[in-house]
């Protein structure tokens, strides 16, 4: 097939740009974008051809699809966002990735309709905003969270734009598990990596919040996949083992040689990070994958985050 990445590279650790040499290895004949002319050269290296295209322009998005032909778009425009660690402005870190999952998600599927492209794949998320009620670990067929963070309600919003839009289109929506891996924030170098080597990261409360992770490497396969399988919905795309954060976070500071996070009360830590960041260390659900291993045929290279945390950080 001839597909198309809408973000091809961008950020070091891009899901985009793990997946350019997935798809050629695999045969396809593949068309990646970047908004930079720059990051060409590391699109073509991987074997594929290079376009520019900014992603909130409309005719640049219709230029570039409908030069490329493809037969299937995978959209994985992201933004990048300053603070990572800062969830007291969770939205304001955001907001250039929500006007891509927003506008970027309708000019890529205005695009797609009029070039007849028969597959469409958009990235989505999946961790926080589940439903904070109920069962633990949620599947697709639950809920999101109907009572959002303030700090997240525009996060969420775009989320649930990209995915009706994208369903709605007879696509399919990949919501990604807390990515992880070279080139991330959780990975060698990464901002929460940093964190916690310096013990700024602590366990709040209880440490009860569940997070399902998803090895970059893993979400690209995934993607892959998508390509060639699976019916139009919306896929949950983490490993098998959702954790609360009493669990993973101190496994996670002993495989990158740190001490012990340390552990802090809610009220304590509320004012430093905010509703939001003690949703996440307390409150939030993960997510199963059960469907995406029987409908898209994938399995997860890194079934738990236990070993990737201690061999796939790069």
């Amino acid at each position: 097939m001839r597909v198309f990445i809408a973000g091809a590279t961008g950020a070091t650790g891009a899901v985009g740009s793990r997946l350019v040499p997935m798809l050629v290895a695999s045969g396809h004949e593949v068309v990646g974008s970047s908004r930079s002319t720059e990051r060409l050269a590391a699109i073509e290296a991987a074997g594929a051809r290079g376009v520019v295209m900014d992603g909130l322009d409309a005719d640049s998005v219709r230029n570039a699809v409908l030069d490329a032909r493809p037969d299937a778009i995978i959209h994985q425009l992201t933004g990048l966002r300053e603070q990572v660690g800062d969830t007291k402005h969770f939205d304001q870190g955001f907001a250039a990735t929500n006007a891509l999952r927003t506008r970027g998600t309708d000019h890529l599927l205005a695009a797609a309709a009029e070039a007849g492209v028969g597959r469409f794949v958009a990235q989505s998320y999946t961790g926080w905003s589940n439903e904070r009620t109920g069962g633990q670990v949620k599947t697709e067929e639950d809920p999101l969270d109907s009572n959002p963070t303030k700090a997240s309600r525009e996060t969420l919003a775009g989320i649930r734009y990209v995915e009706q839009q994208t369903t709605d289109a007879g696509g399919l929506a990949l919501r990604y598990g807390s990515l992880y891996g070279p080139g991330n924030d959780i990975g060698r170098g990464g901002e929460i990596v940093e964190m916690v080597m310096a013990r700024k990261l602590p366990v709040v409360g209880g440490g009860t919040g569940v997070w399902s992770f998803c090895h970059i490497d893993d979400a690209a396969s995934a993607a892959a996949a998508a390509v060639t399988r699976g019916a139009p919905g919306v896929y949950n795309i983490v490993d098998d083992e959702p954790a609360p954060v009493s669990v993973w976070l101190p496994e996670f500071a002993h495989a990158i040689g740190a001490k012990p996070p340390m552990r802090i009360p809610a009220w304590m830590a509320r004012p430093l990070i905010g509703e939001h960041g003690v949703s996440m260390m307390t409150q939030i659900r993960g997510s199963s994958n059960a469907k995406a291993k029987r409908e898209l045929g994938w399995t997860p290279a890194y079934p738990s985050w236990r070993e990737g945390f201690r061999t796939g950080l790069g």
